[in-house]
């Protein structure tokens, strides 16, 4: 696991260390869950950026990779995960992976608390995600999105670079 200067960790789990790696000066809350769900790989397939937060009770649930830029708030018990289940056919589920996709948050992006991220989102700079939303598409750059599944609900034109 890499850790940049600056950054302490409180009780977080994490089932491959060598997938992580958070940039300086980062806040990271208790309970931070970083599970990588795929067979070995090199690393790091989690990366966040510096002077990010990361609330408590996070869970980054990751196969491919996900991305958050710098800068970044992501509020308590937010999801990000970058793949799914299949669920083709009827009755029993089949044991086969489903789609796989990767999550990229770019810098100064705000996420609310409850917010779950789905497979093949990019977040766009300055964004924010309203509280509960479930992010199913791309949210553009300095966009406001909420709601299940979330869509935009304003913009932050006073925000610039």
């Amino acid at each position: 696991m890499t850790i940049g200067q600056g950054t302490k960790l409180p009780r977080i789990y994490v089932t491959w260390p060598h997938q992580v790696s958070i940039g300086s000066h980062c806040r990271i809350e208790h309970g931070v869950y970083f599970h990588y769900d795929g067979v070995y790989q090199h690393g790091p397939s989690i990366v966040i950026g510096n002077n990010s937060f990361i609330g408590n009770f996070c869970e980054f649930n990751v196969r491919r990779k996900v991305t958050i830029g710098q800068n970044c708030l992501i509020a308590a018990n937010c999801r990000f995960i970058d793949h799914d289940h299949n669920i083709e056919g009827s009755g029993k589920l089949p044991p086969k992976a489903g789609k796989e996709g990767e999550i990229i948050v770019e810098d100064h992006v705000w996420i609310g608390a409850g917010v779950c991220v789905l497979k093949n989102v990019h977040i766009g700079h300055g964004a924010v995600v309203g509280a509960n939303a479930v992010v199913t598409k791309d949210v553009p750059p300095n966009q406001i999105w909420g709601g299940v599944p979330a869509r935009k609900i304003g913009d932050r034109s006073s925000f610039s670079k």
